[in-house]
């Protein structure tokens, strides 16, 4: 794909082509934006398992045309037995098995608040027809990706003796090979038991019972109570302003805080031109400064230490804008996080846009599937820390810090960009890369498939390098080695430690435009 797809009766992207397509059909059913999401992120859990499930987190921007962007934050808060005690003898948090999974599963609960609150927008679609192409996909198979098949065989000695992991997604104690075909006939039916009593089965019902159960006699610190007591919730979105247009995307405890200042910080460079050294390096040195901010202060809504949304105003982003110098890059050997994530984006025919996030962390998350429902839960409470001093310092009903940050753009001229992607570590620096390059001239696709760089880790590699495709012209990486960037020159043109990214654009006269990434399995499917 080397344009960008365009359309007028609604558009979707998502980086599995399955999920984009159920995406559409719910659209052109006449469904609205947020259920052709709700559509989607069902189908993504079931045709995508390694980098999503049910058993997860999620988060939303949702804009409706003439109104401010509201944001869904369905990330699900630590047990209320999960305290530093309940993991005595522990040096850290284990990342895989039944004590990774320590925080309740959101993301159905953010399906159910982004339905409530756009209810104003028509009749509503049944949830059988919303959950149908999940539940057939579960029931007759999917077939394996080659980023599920390699996922799953390089992280098969930490994930095989997991429970429950072998008997959903390996064959025979085996890694599946890329086209098997792999069947989940117990999630099949807990989706099915969805459509036909409700989303609030998950945390209320007979569904949360067995789920409770199973995730007790494991050996989860996760009881009943702990999902009785969920609820996604609506919060106020951040929002940057730039010459031309607001940014908005999620506060605390995700990382949205730090993608609103790296785009903030780099306008104050004045770049003019994409794709040179003072594009890259400038970005890659505003990503340093928001990275160091965002450490300090990004953590659950409760313990933030400092206002984020000041943070974003004009004379700190000039601040930090003049700490960066223009010719030479600063030492970085900060850690990073990895994450497993999705990214999905619609815009329906009356403009109203969605930007939507749903992850378990990792890849296949904690490991652990539950037998009597076949949900993967997620290990995002091991971002926790076991040091009563830290910033993550892990406590009960605490939420943790979250990579995932879905993006939304609203232009001076009425255009309307929905944009994110999965990557963990990377998302910021790719919501970065794709809104700079469109901002500085490029075509949208061109934005998505122009070759990207990632300073940290992500995907579980362990250093924090400048990583580059092996695309980017061998003068512009020279220069960067010569301006002090430590580089990894990565062997793929289009490689998956940059995440899979796509973008919504929705133009005044009402003509929509998409890409998606050719990173990933994705599509972008239109009406």
């Amino acid at each position: 794909m080397l344009k960008s797809t365009h359309a007028t009766g609604g558009l979707f992207v998502a980086p599995h082509h399955l999920a984009a397509q159920a995406g559409r059909d719910v659209l052109k059913a006449g469904g609205t934006a947020v259920e052709a999401m709700v559509a989607a992120a069902a189908t993504i859990a079931v045709v995508y398992p390694h980098m999503n499930a049910i058993g997860g987190d999620g988060f939303w921007l949702i804009h409706e045309p003439g109104k401010q962007p509201l944001a869904i934050d369905a990330c699900g808060s630590s047990a209320a037995l999960a305290d530093r005690d309940f993991y005595a003898g522990h040096a850290q948090i284990p990342s895989r098995g039944p004590l990774a999974a320590l925080t309740v599963a959101g993301t159905v609960g953010g399906w159910a608040e982004a339905l409530a609150q756009t209810a104003h927008w028509g009749p509503g679609m049944p949830l059988s027809d919303l959950l149908s192409d999940a539940i057939g996909h579960a029931r007759r198979g999917i077939v394996v990706s080659r980023s599920q098949a390699q996922l799953t065989q390089g992280k098969l000695a930490e994930l095989k003796d997991v429970p429950g992991f072998a008997d959903v997604y390996l064959n025979h104690g085996q890694a599946p090979k890329e086209g098997d075909l792999l069947r989940q006939p117990a999630l099949a039916e807990t989706l099915q038991r969805l459509a036909d009593v409700g989303l609030d089965d998950f945390y209320r019902g007979e569904l949360a019972t067995r789920m409770a159960a199973d995730l007790e006699r494991l050996g989860s610190p996760l009881r009943l109570a702990d999902l009785q007591g969920y609820r996604a919730r609506a919060v106020e979105p951040l929002s940057v302003r730039l010459n031309d247009a607001t940014l908005y995307n999620m506060p605390p405890p995700t990382q949205g805080l730090a993608s609103l200042l790296i785009l903030g910080i780099f306008e104050k460079l004045a770049v003019e031109q994409a794709e040179g050294f003072e594009h890259v390096h400038g970005l890659v040195e505003a990503t340093k400064q928001a990275f160091l901010i965002r450490d300090r202060v990004v953590t659950d809504p409760g313990r933030v230490p400092q206002e984020p949304q000041g943070l974003l105003d004009d004379a700190n982003l000039q601040r930090l804008a003049d700490a960066i110098d223009p010719q030479q890059a600063l030492p970085w050997p900060q850690p990073a996080a990895p994450g497993d994530t999705i990214w999905m984006g619609c815009i329906d025919e009356q403009g109203r846009a969605v930007s939507f996030i749903q992850s378990v962390y990792w890849e296949f998350g904690s490991g652990v599937v539950l037998p009597s429902t076949g949900v993967a839960w997620q290990n995002r409470g091991i971002s926790f820390s076991l040091d009563p001093t830290a910033l993550q310092t892990l406590e009960p009903g605490r939420k943790p810090f979250h990579t995932l940050n879905p993006a939304l753009a609203l232009f001076d001229d009425g255009r309307t960009l929905s944009y994110g992607t999965m990557g963990g570590e990377g998302q910021p620096q790719t919501q970065a890369a794709i809104l700079s390059r469109y901002r500085l001239g490029s075509d949208l696709q061109a934005a998505v498939s122009a070759p990207r760089w990632l300073l940290g880790r992500t995907w579980g590699d362990v250093s924090t390098t400048l990583k580059l495709e092996s695309r980017f012209p061998s003068e512009l990486v020279e220069r960067l080695r010569q301006a002090g960037h430590v580089i990894d020159v990565l062997d793929d043109a289009f490689s998956d430690t940059m995440g899979h990214a796509g973008a919504l654009l929705r133009h005044p006269n009402g003509i929509l435009e998409g890409a998606a990434d050719p990173r990933s399995d994705g599509s972008v499917c239109g009406l």
